[in-house]
């Protein structure tokens, strides 16, 4: 399981393996944790009094130093994996739940017309779907949107990541999750 890094504000930087964490900890940048530690990490043995170093790791680590003002503003990366997530493998015409395998990034308005490769521009369908809207608009293939795309907040995005998450953890994220996306369905 991985660490969930925060800047000193609380908002997400990365996932960091327990090895990384640790590495905070002993050059002090760890300004605050969160949660119950979940590793341990041990050292070496001291000279003087024969105690062997260890560092208790906990799932949320907030780490001292300035925080950037523009990463946490920008969109995050748009990847098939984060955008099936984020639909919840659910085409967006029929409906169905499918496999990751089954799906596709299909672009409501065709890259070919004008169209982005945007978090707004793009939803998932399954394959059938997405060869019956062709290179058309929704419109002019008669398909209807089931549900409207969005850009997932910072917060969203490293749940979107797909990696095991601890309770405490998947807590932080969605408090600052909006109540109307569909990680709360």
């Amino acid at each position: 399981m991985d660490v969930l890094q925060l800047d000193v504000s609380g908002r997400p930087q990365a996932w960091i393996s327990p090895r990384e964490a640790a590495l905070l900890y002993a050059s002090d940048a760890v300004a605050w944790t969160l949660g119950d530690a979940f590793h341990v990490l041990r050292g070496g043995i001291q000279r003087t009094t024969g105690i062997q170093s260890r560092i208790a790791v906990h799932p949320i680590v907030a780490v001292r130093g300035a925080v950037p003002t523009r990463a946490w503003r920008q969109a995050p990366a748009l990847t098939n994996p984060k955008l099936f997530a984020r639909d919840r493998s659910v085409c967006a015409y029929c409906g169905g739940h499918f496999h990751f395998e089954e799906l596709t990034r299909e672009h409501i308005v065709p890259v070919s017309r004008g169209g982005h490769d945007t978090w707004m521009n793009c939803i998932t369908a399954c394959r059938a779907c997405n060869g019956r809207k062709g290179n058309r608009v929704p419109e002019e293939a008669r398909m209807s949107l089931l549900y409207l795309p969005y850009v997932p907040n910072l917060h969203e995005d490293m749940i979107l990541r797909g990696r095991r998450i601890f309770a405490d953890q998947m807590d932080f994220l969605l408090a600052s999750v909006p109540r109307s996306s569909r990680l709360h369905g």
